[in-house]
C-alpha cells in the first residue's frame, strides 16, 4: 500500500522524528499541509520539511480535531524511549490517547503507546484514562549498543497490566533490523499471563473491527 492509496487523511500523530516512524516515502508524499501532533522537536524537524501545520503537545496536553459531528481529543502520553544514562542522545518521545466522540457522545478510546520503555509514569495513565477500548502497543525491544530502547516481550506484558485496554494490538516488532525481541516471545507470555486483555495480532494488510462503545463509556 501507498501513501497515495489512503482514503483522505485528516491528521498524523508521530510520536518522535526517527525513520522507522516518518520516513522519505512520508515526507515526499504527505500533503504538507497535515496537521501533525507530535513533540516540539519533531514539530521542528517537520517545519523545516515543509510541513506547515505541526502542533507540538508536552505530556497531558491535548488538542481537539473536529470534522462535522465528530471530535477526536488527542493527548499526549507519557513515553520514556531510553534509560536515563543515554535519554540526552535520543529525542522525547509522547505517546497519545485518542478519545472518539460523535454529538457530544463518547464513541472509542484509542492509546497508541509510542517507541516507550517500562517507566513509573505509565501508573497514571489508567488512573486519568481508564475503559481504554484499544491499545496500539510497540514492541521489538530494540537494542542499540546493548541498550534496550522498546519494550520487549517481558515489558509489553506489563505494561498491559498496567494500562488494562480491552483489547491491544501489537506493531513496530519486526521492521527494524535492530530489534531483539520476536513477537513469538510476546505470545507466548500472552497465553501464560491471565490478563485482562484480549490481544489480537495483524499481518500486513489485515484489519480488525472495533465496534464503538457509546452506551458504555458515558461520561
Amino acid at each position: 500500500m501507498q501513501i497515495s492509496d489512503l482514503p483522505p487523511i485528516d491528521f498524523v500523530v508521530l510520536s518522535h522524528h526517527h525513520g522507522d516512524h516518518f520516513d522519505d516515502r512520508a515526507a515526499r508524499e504527505l500533503r504538507k499541509s497535515v496537521p501533525i501532533i507530535t513533540t516540539q522537536q519533531a514539530g521542528e524537524k517537520l517545519d523545516e520539511q515543509g510541513f506547515g501545520a505541526t502542533i507540538s503537545l508536552e505530556t497531558w496536553e491535548y488538542v481537539t480535531v473536529e470534522r462535522g459531528d465528530a471530535t477526536v481529543r488527542v493527548t499526549a502520553m507519557p513515553a520514556k524511549h531510553a534509560p536515563e544514562a543515554v535519554s540526552p542522545l535520543i529525542p522525547p518521545v509522547i505517546g497519545t490517547m485518542l478519545d472518539f466522540e460523535r454529538d457530544g457522545r463518547h464513541l472509542l478510546r484509542l492509546y497508541i503507546t509510542g517507541d516507550t520503555l517500562m517507566h513509573d509514569e505509565l501508573h497514571e495513565i489508567p488512573r486519568r484514562y481508564p475503559d481504554i477500548d484499544l491499545a496500539l502497543i510497540h514492541l521489538g525491544g530494540t537494542q542499540i549498543l546493548g541498550v534496550l530502547l522498546t519494550m520487549d516481550a517481558e515489558q509489553g506484558i506489563e505494561a498491559l497490566e498496567i494500562v488494562r485496554p480491552r483489547t491491544a494490538i501489537p506493531i513496530h516488532f519486526d521492521d527494524y533490523t535492530v530489534f531483539r525481541s520476536p513477537l513469538e516471545d510476546f505470545q507466548t507470555l500472552v497465553e501464560q499471563r491471565d490478563l485482562a486483555t484480549d490481544v489480537h495480532y495483524l499481518n500486513r494488510g489485515e484489519s480488525y473491527p472495533l465496534r464503538a462503545t457509546a452506551e458504555i463509556h458515558q461520561r
